[in-house]
């Protein structure tokens, strides 16, 4: 499986933006969103089960977040809201065949395909 992330850029604190992360086929287990800040280790952020729609966010953007999949199984989207500079960071998708548990759910090793990554910048 093929993972392209896209829709990264600069915004400023307050602003919006929407990733997407289209595969190059169809989804029936896991996809997320981690993120990997300047000088910090790479972070959960979101998580979508494509049979369910069961979601799950990280504490540090639940409210702000929100993760949501199309129809056809094959793009995945992560809309940001109220971004702030903290939120900076190259946001990464990825997805696993299945529907990791706890605490599983929010580790790289869970997931076995990887995108190339987009650029989130919040400005201040």
């Amino acid at each position: 499986v093929q993972l392209q992330a896209s829709g990264g850029g600069l915004v400023q604190a307050g602003g919006s933006l929407r990733l997407s992360c289209a595969a190059s086929e169809r989804q029936f287990g896991t996809s997320a969103w981690f993120r990997r800040a300047p000088g910090k280790e790479r972070e959960f952020a979101a998580a979508i089960n494509w049979r369910t729609g069961t979601t799950a966010y990280a504490d540090s953007v639940k409210g702000r977040f929100t993760i949501s999949r199309d129809n056809a199984n094959t793009t995945m989207y992560l809309q940001m809201s109220d971004l702030k500079p903290e939120d900076s960071a190259v946001y990464y998708c990825a997805a696993s065949t299945s529907w990791p548990v706890l605490p599983a759910r929010q580790w790289e090793s869970a997931y076995h395909y990887w995108g190339q990554g987009t650029k989130v910048t919040v400005s201040s």
